[in-house]
């Protein structure tokens, strides 16, 4: 039992850390679409559908990180 318990806290720390990495992922892909966004918004010629596409890939990520943020934040009610 103790084996048992030992083992499922090492793969507990694992999932947490593999979390972490996507968290650090995605939020690195949110702030390089951030500058593409602003960068194509600044330019001569916008490309309004791009820009439009962006955004909407943009908040996507955002979602995916206010997911895993909720995961990773430990229940306080529990």
């Amino acid at each position: 039992m103790l084996v048992e318990k030992i083992v499922n806290k090492r793969v507990q720390e694992f999932e947490i850390k593999n979390l972490e990495i996507q968290l650090l992922e995605l939020r690195s892909e949110h702030r390089d679409l951030d500058e593409i966004i602003h960068e194509m918004i600044e330019s001569m010629h916008p490309d309004q559908l791009k820009i439009q596409r962006l955004k909407k890939r943009k908040l996507r990520v955002k979602d995916s990180i206010t997911r895993l943020e909720s995961l990773l934040i430990p229940d306080l009610d529990a």
